[in-house]
């Protein structure tokens, strides 16, 4: 996506066809190369996206080193959530 300038200086998103088939295709792949995502994720939605939820997420690299990041959820980020899950 390229970002352009339009009327009051707000920025429009060019979206490439192109682009979008790839992205749905790598979609694809990764879903079947890890199917307990999309109903982990479905579980969240139905019953984790609620105001002071606290998200976690941990990567721990194959030498055995671990990164760990969290936040506690607010509407803002629900409804950012929930737009990307359509």
């Amino acid at each position: 996506m390229n970002p352009q300038k339009g009327r009051k200086g707000e920025i429009k998103m060019a979206i490439n066809p192109m682009a979008l088939l790839k992205m749905k295709e790598r979609m694809s792949m990764f879903q079947q190369e890890h199917p307990k995502i999309r109903p982990f994720f479905q579980t969240l939605k139905e019953k984790a996206l609620v105001p002071g939820t606290v998200f976690e997420m941990t990567a721990t690299t194959p030498d055995g080193k671990s990164y760990t990041a969290n936040f506690r959820l607010t509407e803002n980020d629900i409804e950012t959530i929930r737009s990307l899950m359509k």
